[in-house]
């Protein structure tokens, strides 16, 4: 009898563990909860904190989240202040008191700042008082605080302010802030531009992009939750089309004027790159002109806007794409490091700031993809980058001198990394296709030095199939392209399976990467697979992290060379005895919409496709983008025309296409598959379509449900 109590223990134990190990995903999972409780735990605004050798991070205790210091090298750790607290001294200013705890910002060891809906305030958890450092008005965005936490510049409306004191703000730009805006944006973000307010490094100045839309056709949006419907004009330059004028401004905080630069060059130049010397004397700036194939790194005086001198130029056959600022070296005003892909792949080049070249930096078949910083003996420089393989991203050490590398992280995976401003240790965060989150703490040297989060599997109770990641031949035969496929769980390789194709294919993407995926695609992929579909994906030529050659081979012809590698993942498909040749389907948003509609048309390997905020036609898509990697529709005639959707709409027959759009969709927008839908409409070709009212590029809130519910049945019902 006693053997017999352990065997059904056991029967139960290994039935349960089968149970649990079995749990269905659900298209409310995929909505609500992959970012949330199905994400791994991770610690929340983990940041450094300047000057000693802690951090800083918010957990929940009880019912209030609470702001954390912990001791990076003693790994002890204490509580700084609670929601609850803070918010009962903000109430001493503001009935505003925020929800969660606010995103805050260290100014040094003991001071840190954040906003509410309006104010800035000035915490020091030393004395344990909380001030306002300004007062801000309805609508205010772009917010920014100087360095020495004295002032802060925002807009409204889009016109520059900065605030005089806690109580006083003043306007430093009086434009209408349509035609003309002032301190945010511009060259619609592009070029790593990822805002228009550059305070300089004592607070003395601030420096602000000033954007003249005024000759760009007005595009009409229609808001129809009014009555009647209301009409919503945005500048939308398109390509070929008249491009916007930008100038950038600095106001002087002590005499209160502005001065402009004085660009020369094309009026209508992209600015980027700006960068203040460490001094305050002096502003840098990179310009580009409209076809954007001749970069110019100029230097000018920050008090007249004198240009002082252009310190190099780049030149391309093709395309430059400047998306870094000048990164001067800590003890030496005179240098800094500057991102090139001169040698055909992303890496660092030292300058002084007379112009001339000192020495190449990091070298080599891969890129880097972030300078982290500086040691403070201006010795070494710490970078991420692609050296050990594409699909991975690593911290290294680089001697500025002799330019010796060593690799720092161990772990194969993505790395994560912050450093300290000392340059002695750094928060490590890892994960891979295997390990959901992993943090620790590293000295300069590479060695781990504590452990501070582990996260549990958050989907170790549900059915999941195995990811692999591996390579094809592109379609040149010798280029080598990385492919991602999850399979189905309990996957028979004696059954055959359908595929859907997962696309992007566009530049500044890499889809396939070693990594813990989680987010709302990739808990869709994970669904879909519970149904028994294989999901799979291919990095064509044209996706970013992979060298000049490999990312400009699309250039002009914007869907051509996609296509072709596509096809050679279709292949690579066919050749597995579990998939159903006759039952693929493919699906992207924007330029993978554009993708997954090109696929379905310009060839015949899919059955079914889902294509989301498309660009039909980059007639109609903005003039930056699509003049950087397409040339002007004046100058590349038949580039446009071979990569015009509309072309093709009869070989839609036979085959599902569902199209989506958001109404008011600003980027791609929405007359691109408005005039799909006509011209299948004009030629009797049956086409599935979709609008979603209201929303922009991405839907977004609670018809989520409705849109991944919408492309689940697709698929399930048609493929």
């Amino acid at each position: 009898m006693k053997y017999l109590n352990k065997l059904i223990f056991l029967i139960i134990l290994i039935s349960s563990i089968t149970f649990a190990q079995n749990k269905k995903f659900t298209v409310e999972d995929v909505v609500f909860n992959s970012t949330t409780t199905l994400a791994p735990s991770t610690l929340k605004q983990l940041q450094w904190v300047p000057n000693e050798y802690s951090y800083s991070y918010v957990e929940k205790a009880g019912d209030s989240d609470i702001l954390v210091k912990g001791f990076a090298t003693s790994g002890k750790r204490e509580d700084l202040i609670s929601l609850k607290k803070l918010s009962d001294k903000i109430l001493s200013y503001s009935s505003k008191v925020p929800k969660s705890f606010p995103q805050i910002t260290w100014f040094d060891e003991y001071n840190f700042h954040f906003n509410t809906k309006d104010k800035i305030y000035k915490y020091s958890w030393e004395n344990d008082v909380l001030t306002v450092l300004a007062s801000l008005p309805l609508n205010s965005e772009n917010i920014f605080v100087s360095p020495d936490g004295i002032h802060a510049a925002f807009t409204k409306n889009n016109n520059l302010y900065v605030s005089v004191d806690d109580k006083n703000n003043k306007q430093i730009t009086f434009d209408d802030g349509y035609n003309i805006t002032n301190g945010i944006t511009v060259s619609r973000e592009c070029f790593g531009i990822t805002k228009g307010i550059f305070w300089s490094p004592k607070g003395n100045y601030v420096a602000f992009y000033s954007e003249d839309l005024s000759e760009v056709t007005d595009y009409p949006l229609v808001d129809i939750s009014t009555t009647p419907a209301t009409l919503k004009n945005i500048k939308y330059p398109m390509a070929g089309q008249n491009s916007q004028v930008v100038k950038i401004g600095i106001y002087n905080l002590k005499t209160e004027t502005t001065i402009w630069l004085k660009t020369d060059g094309e009026k209508n130049q992209y600015l980027t790159s700006v960068t203040w010397g460490p001094g305050e004397e002096y502003i840098y700036t990179a310009q580009l002109n409209r076809d954007q194939n001749h970069l110019r790194l100029v230097k000018y005086d920050a008090a007249d806007g004198t240009l002082i001198k252009v310190l190099f130029e780049e030149e391309s056959t093709k395309y430059v794409e400047p998306e870094h600022p000048l990164h001067f070296l800590p003890k030496d005003p005179t240098k800094f490091v500057w991102f090139s892909e001169r040698d055909g792949w992303n890496h660092l080049y030292l300058y002084n700031t007379e112009g001339e070249l000192l020495r190449q930096l990091t070298s080599g078949s891969w890129v880097v993809t972030k300078l982290v910083g500086f040691d403070k003996k201006n010795e070494n420089l710490f970078i991420v980058g692609t050296k050990e393989s594409p699909v991975e991203r690593h911290l290294y050490k680089i001697n500025i001198t002799s330019r010796m590398t060593k690799k720092l992280t161990a772990n194969i995976g993505t790395h994560r990394i912050m450093m300290h401003n000392s340059g002695l240790y750094f928060i490590d965060q890892f994960s891979s296709l295997t390990v959901p989150n992993e943090i620790s703490i590293l000295n300069n040297k590479g060695e781990g030095i504590g452990l501070i989060h582990v996260a549990e599997n958050p989907i170790k109770d549900y059915a999941v199939g195995k990811t692999d990641i591996f390579t094809i031949k592109a379609a040149d035969n010798s280029t080598d392209l990385y492919c991602r496929m999850i399979y189905p769980p309990n996957f028979d390789t004696a059954k055959t399976y359908p595929v859907i194709v997962y696309v992007y294919g566009g530049p500044h993407v890499q889809l396939v990467n070693n990594k813990w995926n989680y987010g709302k695609y990739a808990f869709w992929f994970k669904y879909m697979a519970q149904h028994d579909y294989i999901l799979f994906t291919v990095d064509s030529r044209g996706s970013d992290n992979r060298g000049i050659n490999f990312e400009q081979a699309t250039f002009r012809n914007l869907g051509t060379v996609e296509i072709a590698d596509q096809l050679k993942g279709i292949e690579y498909l066919k050749s597995k005895s579990f998939v159903d040749p006759e039952r693929i389907g493919v699906y992207g948003w924007s330029y993978g919409g554009f993708m997954t509609t090109s696929l379905m048309t310009r060839t015949d390997a899919f059955k079914v496709g889902v294509a989301g905020g498309a660009v039909i036609d980059w007639d109609y898509y903005e003039v930056m983008y699509t003049e950087r990697y397409m040339d002007t529709p004046q100058t590349n005639f038949e580039g446009y025309s071979k990569a015009n959707l509309l072309n093709y709409i009869p070989n839609l027959k036979g085959k599902k296409l569902l199209q989506l759009h958001g109404t008011m969709d600003p980027v791609v927008v929405w007359q691109n598959t408005l005039q799909y839908a006509k011209k299948a409409a004009d030629e009797n070709i049956p086409l599935d379509y979709y609008p979603y009212p209201g929303h922009e590029h991405h839907v977004l809130g609670k018809d989520m449900l409705n849109l991944y519910t919408k492309i689940s049945n697709y698929f399930l019902d048609n493929l």
